[in-house]
């Protein structure tokens, strides 16, 4: 894997070869990864892994028409040839009047601001073989746990560089250090399973192997002897673990590409209330040490902290240049690239402000209603919000955590769950979307 420096620097030297093989702007964009990983199950070691990758994509346009190629090889000979085929490509493209580089007067140009996303303590595969039989062994000490699937450790380093045409060449680099277990309790066919897991870039930052395993082994043994849930509507209330896919249904929903083809269920409420007053939900890719920070965007373009919803109101939506284009708006800064094809648009750093009540406050008037903690399936349709999902989670009787349920669905439609949404004050941070513990009244459960 290359440092931010060289990726850079190969990455100016494609855009160079494109240009002189007949293009009429470029940019190019690299990513490298590389990791190492310790699996460990009841005690033993199971699995050590390393793996690097490295991936250099080049986009060209000649006139109005474009092509996007990508290659591993990053040798001299191989760009040229990538160069070429590209420009080649890009002739024989349909002309596209909305795309193009960003535009120019909106680049990046103050230098990058520093994340703190590198660690430099360095974890060798002793040290993590360590981390695992520590964080398998928490939970394994939990009564009631009666088998493991597995501690692991693991971790990274990424640089991602970004060179464009018309003036703009960034680079960062980061680092990843994990650490899970996922256990079983009970025995034959009343077993149940669930895990414990962190991320972060910095190992300062990464809860205990104890916390973490000792977190896996509780919930696996809550999770015992699920009973049923009778079908209606109620209270449901999302644990943090799961409540964060909520808020990912609205970025997809605010997203200029989705808005431009007509296909949102939030189509026509730029700048509505959708939200009950007082939520606000903030995406903030400068905050130091936060996953999914970056001090630039896919094509170049600063990123800032935002408020996507203040107040319980949209604030409109998320663009990149091609769809801030057939929109006749100007990019948000929230261009996403992979090592192939155009850009797409994707927040970094999000978060729901937390709210003012703890979780036994939000919950305490609740007579009958279900906490969630696991989400199955993929039942949201992004054009009418209609949300159907499988769950499993426990009961909420009389203001307080009763047993477990398993085998239900809670529905309702993406706009009125966002106006009943109600946050407490528990707020997790170590995702790229946290979210507090989020009570939504009125959803229609359906179980026996």
């Amino acid at each position: 894997m290359l440092t931010p420096t060289q990726a850079q620097d190969r990455a100016a030297a494609l855009i160079d070869l494109a240009l002189r093989a007949g293009a009429d702007a470029a940019d190019a964009i690299y990513g490298g990864q590389e990791s190492e990983s310790v699996q460990v199950r009841l005690g033993a070691l199971e699995d050590v892994e390393r793996s690097e990758s490295e991936h250099l994509g080049l986009r060209v346009f000649v006139g109005s028409r474009s092509a996007s190629i990508g290659t591993s090889d990053l040798s001299d000979d191989a760009l040229n040839e990538l160069a070429q085929r590209s420009v080649a490509m890009a002739r024989l493209a349909p002309e596209d009047r909305f795309a193009g580089l960003a535009p120019e007067d909106r680049l990046l140009k103050d230098g990058l601001p520093d994340l703190d996303l590198a660690d430099t303590a360095q974890l060798d595969p002793a040290a993590l073989r360590e981390m695992a039989m520590a964080v398998e062994a928490a939970a394994l000490a939990v009564a009631g746990v009666t088998n493991s699937e597995g501690g692991g450790a693991a971790s990274g380093a990424r640089s991602v560089a970004l060179v464009t045409s018309h003036g703009f060449a960034g680079a960062y680099g980061g680092t990843s250090r994990q650490l899970s277990a996922t256990v079983i309790a009970g025995e034959g066919s009343a077993m149940q399973r669930d895990y414990g897991w962190r991320s972060a870039h910095h190992l300062a930052d990464l809860a205990c192997a104890e916390e973490i395993g000792r977190l896996a082994g509780e919930r696996a043994v809550k999770r015992l002897n699920p009973g049923r849930i009778k079908s209606g509507a109620m209270p449901v209330v999302f644990d943090p673990r799961v409540g964060g896919s909520l808020i990912g249904h609205l970025a997809g929903a605010i997203s200029g590409s989705a808005i431009a083809r007509r296909a949102s269920f939030l189509l026509d409420k730029a700048d509505a209330q959708i939200f009950a007053p007082g939520i606000t939900i903030i995406d903030d890719p400068r905050r130091p040490r936060a996953l999914g920070a970056r001090p630039f965007d896919g094509e170049g373009l600063p990123t800032a902290r935002r408020e996507l919803v203040s107040d319980g109101r949209l604030t409109g939506w998320l663009m990149d240049s091609a769809s801030a284009r057939q929109l006749g708006q100007a990019p948000t800064g929230h261009a996403a690239r992979g090592a192939g094809g155009a850009p797409g648009v994707s927040t970094s750093a999000l978060h729901l402000e937390p709210g003012a009540l703890s979780v036994a406050e939000l919950i305490a008037d609740i007579t009958d209603g279900v906490l969630v903690t696991e989400l199955i399936g993929s039942g949201v349709n992004g054009v009418t919000g209609d949300y159907s999902r499988g769950a499993s989670g426990f009961r909420i009787v009389n203001g307080e955590i009763a047993g477990p349920v398993a085998e239900f669905t809670v529905a309702g439609n993406l706009i009125d769950m966002f106006a009943a949404l109600t946050p407490a004050n528990d707020i997790e941070w170590y995702r790229s979307v946290n979210v507090p513990t989020i009570r939504i009244d009125g959803m229609m459960v359906a179980g026996d």
